[in-house]
């Protein structure tokens, strides 16, 4: 029989996250750092709002781009936290997760050869998107000592004359880095000389513990060049509602919708519904979640320094991101160890990408007693290797 897989899926490899929560799941008294999901419950009166939608029989599907109540209150979020205006009627689409979004939105812009640049460590779906999608992906390594920010120096350097999309991954997955206006500012410089595209995904934007988290698209001349991706997964809780969207340019989210209209059709309906309420009256939720994951990284941080362990100081999502270089293992061993000795799962840095070797991703989504017997099984296991290389 002749091989009917596709040779573009079968070269891309598997996620390196998954690895791990495999090995856990059979392990008696393992506990897990390496989920990327909020460990609260998805708020009551988001959760009611779905439930009364059922009982209503509001079962059926909504228009191709989503109800347009939702993408109303899209764009009333985005003028009160960036002051930034879109169209709910052209320029709002919403998708089944922020996924999605990453995923049609470069297959509504790449011709075969453009080149897509993404800086890593960053999440894992953007090079096999960008992939699948036809282009060529283009890493940018983030440096610890730039606290894994983007400089203009980096972008500048990685132009050529096939690029056409900067993936910008901040609040970043996994490193918790951020950008601050000014380092926004001196990118927007290269990426407007330069006439390049951004594809921004911000879905860690209302999980930020230094200054509020500016958006790219607020930065003078970038929202025309901007595609900005969200969702509510993160800041709401709502994983597994599958729920995002995607603001930008007219001309580019017809063409998205087209994509979406084809393989999608719509939205999840249910989770639509409940999207309007936590948009509406859920600020007070995600501002209670993000104190808690603040008290939660403050600590991680202070457990770092009190054992040794470098680490800088990240200021968005809920992921830290400590050096393990000084072990002379690769982040894969030092997380298999880790697992097998101490029994607790994190997720190696080159899960992330290359740039990831000799760095761990820790999530602090769950609880500080979790994390507390989390933190003392990694003290007795950097001494043992302390011990070891005596």
């Amino acid at each position: 029989m002749r091989n009917f897989l596709a040779d573009s899926i079968v070269q891309i490899k598997p996620s390196g996250i998954r690895k791990f929560f495999d090995i856990v799941t059979e392990m008696k008294d393992a506990i897990s750092l390496g989920v990327g999901e909020p460990d609260f419950d998805t708020p009551w009166h988001i959760r009611d709002e779905g439930i009364y939608s059922l009982e209503k029989g509001r079962t059926f599907y909504t228009s191709n781009s989503g109800l347009k109540d939702l993408k109303q209150e899209i764009c009333n979020y985005i003028k009160r936290s960036q002051n930034v205006d879109y169209s709910a009627d052209t320029d709002v689409l919403v998708t089944v997760g922020g996924s999605e979004a990453i995923d049609i939105g470069f297959r509504a812009m790449i011709n075969p050869g453009d080149e897509v640049l993404i800086p890593q460590p960053s999440y894992v779906s953007y090079e096999p998107c960008a992939i699948l999608a036809g282009a060529k992906p283009v890493i940018i390594d983030l440096k610890p000592e730039n606290e894994f920010r983007l400089t203009a120096e980096e972008l500048e350097n990685s132009i050529t004359d096939k690029t056409k999309i900067l993936v910008l991954p901040f609040p970043n997955n996994p490193t918790g880095s951020i950008m601050e206006r000014e380092d926004l500012e001196k990118i927007a410089k290269v990426i407007i000389e330069k006439d390049i595209f951004v594809m921004s995904d911000e879905i860690y934007s209302e999980l930020t513990y230094k200054d509020k988290h500016v958006s790219i698209v607020s930065i003078p001349g970038m929202k025309e060049r901007t595609l900005l991706i969200n969702g509510f997964s993160k800041a709401y809780a709502m994983t597994g509602w599958r729920l995002g969207y995607a603001c930008g340019p007219k001309e580019l989210i017809k063409q998205m919708t087209k994509i979406h209209q084809y393989a999608i059709m719509c939205a999840p309906t249910t989770s639509q519904y409940a999207a309007i309420e936590a948009l509406k009256n859920g600020d007070n939720d995600v501002k209670e979640m993000r104190t808690a994951y603040n008290q939660r990284r403050r600590f991680l941080i202070n457990a770092f320094r009190e054992m040794g362990l470098e680490c800088f100081e990240p200021y968005g999502a809920f992921y830290v991101f400590p050096c393990i270089k000084e072990f002379g293992m690769t982040s894969e061993e030092f997380a298999t160890r880790f697992l097998r000795e101490e029994k607790v799962a994190t997720v190696p840095g080159t899960a992330f990408g290359d740039s990831g070797e000799g760095f761990l991703r820790i999530s602090y989504a769950y609880s500080l007693d979790t994390l507390k017997i989390a933190m003392e099984r990694l003290k007795n296991f950097v001494t043992r290797l302390r011990n070891e290389g005596k």
